[in-house]
């Protein structure tokens, strides 16, 4: 797919093959979301599915925030519309969040300040969270008599911090701190804020050193193994996705690069 030269909402940045950066880009509103976002989000996750060479992705905000959640501005008419016009305006924005935690690849939040109600929805999409001493995530949607169970966070929260932390961080809308969402899960680590995304990059370069098709089918086991009823079934995808890999080039050259004492040359295929 061809890469358009610029985006309206952010920007996507090649800082080493195989790594790709999306920087939400509205730091004057907190890189809040807006319809132009969600429809951008989902063409960027799309295009970069499709990216052959991708080995992870990078999420972070420009600014002082991660993301602000829906901006304030455009949610004043959400009180005017009918109920499928919500339904649409609802559907919008899960398909740019779904697209995103869909990239076959592994996305890492480099969350650089508040991740609040969309925000905090956006960053649970990621696989992996790092956050700078700023970072703070809140379900802000009860404060202004909506639903914290919004664009996936009723999912993750209770699968990332357990059920009753869950419930206390979406009934009482309270801000969880970067010490503490480290402390709950929430967050893989808290490192300086100056180090935030190479923290990331080097979380992407140990990810990219891996097994390309390695990667991924973990990546897809872990998903479908959330939802999956019984480990019986979580032991047939496992077996099946083992069963694949020894069929490919990666798994033979890792154990000659094991027995020669050399670094291995993953391919993918």
């Amino acid at each position: 797919m061809t890469e358009p030269t610029t985006w309206e909402t952010f920007t996507l940045e090649r800082p080493e093959p195989g790594i790709a950066v999306v920087t939400l880009n509205r730091p004057e509103r907190m890189n809040s979301m807006t319809n132009t976002m969600f429809v951008e989000l989902e063409k960027v996750a799309l295009q970069l599915d499709h990216e052959h060479d991708l080995r992870v992705a990078i999420l972070t905000g420009a600014g002082k925030a991660f993301c602000g959640g829906f901006d304030l501005d455009d949610a004043e008419g959400l009180s005017s519309m009918t109920p499928m016009g919500m339904l649409d305006q609802q559907e919008l924005a899960a398909r740019a969040l779904s697209a995103i935690r869909s990239i076959r690849v592994p996305v890492i939040a480099a969350v650089n300040g508040a991740a609040a109600g969309g925000g905090l929805s956006l960053s649970l999409a990621a696989d992996i969270r790092i956050g700078s001493p700023a970072a703070r995530f809140n379900a802000a949607f009860v404060r202004i008599g909506l639903s914290a169970g919004d664009l996936g966070a009723s999912w993750h929260l209770p699968r990332l911090i357990g059920p009753a932390r869950a419930a206390e961080f979406a009934y009482t809308g309270r801000f969880i701190e970067a010490v503490e969402a480290e402390s709950l899960g929430l967050l893989n680590a808290v490192v300086p804020a100056e180090s935030l995304l190479d923290e990331a990059l080097a979380m992407a370069r140990l990810i990219s050193a891996n097994s390309p098709a390695g990667v991924q089918l973990s990546k897809r086991a872990l998903h479908a193994n959330m939802e999956v009823s019984s480990y019986a079934a979580a032991l047939e995808l496992e077996n099946r996705g083992q069963a694949l890999l020894t069929r490919g080039d990666d798994m033979p050259e890792a154990l000659a690069a094991f027995k020669e004492k050399r670094s291995p040359k993953f391919t993918g295929r």
